[in-house]
């Protein structure tokens, strides 16, 4: 599967695109939209930086609250630098923004696996009033470990997360967190983490605040419900997200073999390959305690060869 949608909103807020330049744009308050620059991936009338700037003379950003970046030209071939670096210079004419979102394209734009990123904490110094930060694509991304205060939500997107990434995300200090989603993809488009890697993350020392931990989309989906079994992290928990990864009987049977799960409200296995009764024991466990349960197999097909081989794929991977 690949993206097939634009965010359609961002903090709270409806997403609404900033018109290319042949169009006037329509009377918005600037605070009411969650704005959305971009620019053609494949031969672009008008780059990015020069659609921000047309952004930036035409609305009040003073009051603009949550900013998607969209497409850059050839984003499949160039990194966001000169991307980054406008929004960090134009930090002075957002004092209210606390939401962004960097790379929000659709597969016909580029293929999630296909987006170049670099390092994308230079965003989280410029806006040290950030609450939500966004990624997608995982290509190049760097996340060195870092302190942000105000930080509340996370999420990176990736058909493959680099190890570095993980690990950088596990050695920061964010108190304030309260959502982390990353999508730790395969090996095949530079999914290179293992369990061990998560370990400062299902520690929860530097994550006080952590409500909601989605660790998903991952080949390695039964390794990493065996570690969160036993995570102490889980126990402050109100959503758990193992979704959109290859998670077996196996996986499961070691999660619900851990620390007791009956205290969340959500436990999100959406996208999996558990047989039915592992199913229903994940229901006849948590069910009864107010448990949510999301276990819609969705499309994971196996795929098997004449000599025994079971392929499984992840939800979204190129």
């Amino acid at each position: 599967m690949t993206i097939g949608h634009h965010l359609d909103a961002l903090h709270g807020l409806p997403a609404y695109t900033f018109p290319g330049p042949e169009h006037r744009p329509r009377p918005v308050e600037p605070d009411a939209v969650a704005w959305r620059v971009s620019a053609d991936v494949y031969d672009a009338n008008e780059n990015w930086t020069d659609a921000f700037a047309r952004f930036c003379a035409t609305v009040d950003t003073t009051r603009v609250r949550a900013l998607t970046v969209g497409a850059w030209e050839e984003a499949y071939d160039t990194d966001p630098t000169s991307v980054i670096e406008a929004l960090t210079a134009a930090r002075d004419r957002f004092p209210a923004l606390r939401a962004l979102f960097l790379g929000d394209m659709v597969g016909e734009e580029c293929e999630i696996s296909w987006i170049n990123q670099s390092d994308v904490t230079p965003l989280l110094a410029a806006f040290p009033r950030l609450e939500e930060l966004g990624v997608r694509g995982g290509s190049g991304l760097r996340f060195p470990a870092l302190s942000h205060g105000a930080l509340r939500r996370l999420v990176i997107e990736t058909g493959g997360l680099p190890a570095e990434v993980v690990r950088g995300v596990g050695g920061s200090d964010l108190p304030a967190l309260e959502h982390l989603d990353l999508w730790l993809g395969t090996p095949e488009y530079g999914g290179d983490s293992e369990a061990a890697d998560l370990a400062p993350i299902l520690s929860g020392a530097r994550l006080p605040n952590l409500r909601h931990l989605a660790l998903r989309n991952s080949e390695m989906q039964d390794a990493v419900a065996a570690a969160v079994a036993s995570a102490p992290v889980v126990a402050r928990l109100e959503v758990l997200d193992l979704s959109m990864g290859v998670l077996t009987d196996e996986g499961a049977a070691a999660l619900l073999g851990g620390q007791p799960l009956t205290h969340l409200k959500k436990l999100d296995l959406h996208h999996h390959y558990l047989s039915e009764p592992l199913l229903e024991r994940v229901r006849q466990t948590l069910e009864p305690a107010g448990v949510e349960v999301a276990l819609d197999r969705g499309d994971a097909e196996e795929d098997a060869e004449d000599d025994g081989t079971v392929w499984r794929y992840v939800a979204v991977g190129e």
